[in-house]
């Protein structure tokens, strides 16, 4: 039997939709947290007893909806991943990285499962939400490489300029764990009776806002860095982008603090989570472009010239 072909552009499409549910699913688990519907479905993968279906109650109808999404999420990354292999001309890259965000999904169902049979213990619900980042670095990782030719990278800006952006992911990724902790220890447990971190919600908040400070910083003297580099534009331009997300996303921190933490902002803070997330990271893949290695060619070419590389083509 002939095994069908996709074209690129189709399965560019299953790549970004696959990115955008696991995008999606992060948002609607944060809605059963901040409602109180963590145990709205007690048991896994059934949600109560051996019954699939929840009750006709609220809570339980938004777990079990959480539910739903990651399955879409399953079916989304498992199209990513034919995508990928029948993509003509297939790339080994891609389709290493697409079984990553499917492998990712699959963990992520076994660790929600383990959340609930812990009831809902701090612990778990911190790991799913971290582990639940780095399925959607993958997913970043994916469709930027899609939207480059096969081959080597090249550095677009200065060594100086790579070095800071990998801090700014660093710190990134920290901002987002002490975030958790915050969660963890803060009065949004996901249902009723559940354990929180043994610390103060107030000191872990002002913990995790003067790292968030600290990435401000770090970002501005990164925009001072690209002025006088000549960096290609797209690359000032998701800088810009990145420190706007991140002057939003501090506001509504601090809102939602000297609020009383009210849900509705709370997952407002976590829809601006994932955004920061994925501004970090595209600006940090946007100082890189693939080009073509020709044949022969040694497999790492020379690092191209500062004031050179802006010719490049965007990522």
């Amino acid at each position: 039997m002939r095994v069908p072909a996709v074209s690129p552009a189709l399965s560019t499409r299953a790549f970004r939709l696959a990115l955008g549910a696991l995008c999606l699913v992060v948002v609607t688990g944060a809605a059963v947290r901040l409602t109180g519907s963590g145990l709205g479905c007690s048991t896994w993968p059934t949600c109560h007893g051996h019954t699939l279906t929840p009750p006709w109650r609220y809570q339980s109808l938004i777990e079990f909806g959480n539910r739903m999404v990651a399955v879409l999420v399953t079916v989304a990354t498992a199209a990513a991943v034919a995508g990928a292999i029948l993509r003509r001309p297939r790339r080994r890259d891609l389709v290493v990285l697409a079984a990553g965000t499917l492998a990712g999904v699959v963990a992520q169902a076994v660790l929600g499962g383990l959340t609930v049979l812990f009831k809902l213990a701090p612990g778990w619900v911190m790991a799913h939400f971290l582990l639940s980042m780095v399925v959607i670095a993958v997913g970043v990782v994916l469709v930027h490489r899609d939207g480059q030719p096969a081959g080597v990278g090249v550095a677009r800006v200065s060594r100086e300029t790579v070095l800071v952006s990998r801090v700014m992911v660093g710190l990134t990724a920290l901002v987002l764990g002490l975030g958790t902790v915050v969660t963890g220890a803060g009065p949004h447990s996901g249902s009723t009776g559940v354990g929180r971190l043994p610390i103060s919600a107030r000191d872990a908040a002002e913990m995790h806002s003067t790292l968030v400070m600290t990435l401000v910083g770090v970002t501005l003297a990164t925009l001072l860095l690209l002025r006088p580099a000549s960096a290609p534009p797209d690359v000032e331009r998701r800088a810009k982008v990145l420190l706007g997300v991140m002057v939003a996303q501090g506001a509504i921190g601090y809102t939602q603090y000297f609020t009383g933490v009210p849900a509705a902002l709370v997952e407002a803070h976590i829809v601006g989570a994932v955004l920061m997330w994925l501004a970090v990271l595209r600006f940090h893949l946007s100082l890189h472009a693939r080009v073509p290695q020709p044949a022969g060619a040694p497999e790492q070419p020379e690092p191209v010239p500062a004031e050179s590389a802006s010719v490049l083509a965007p990522a």
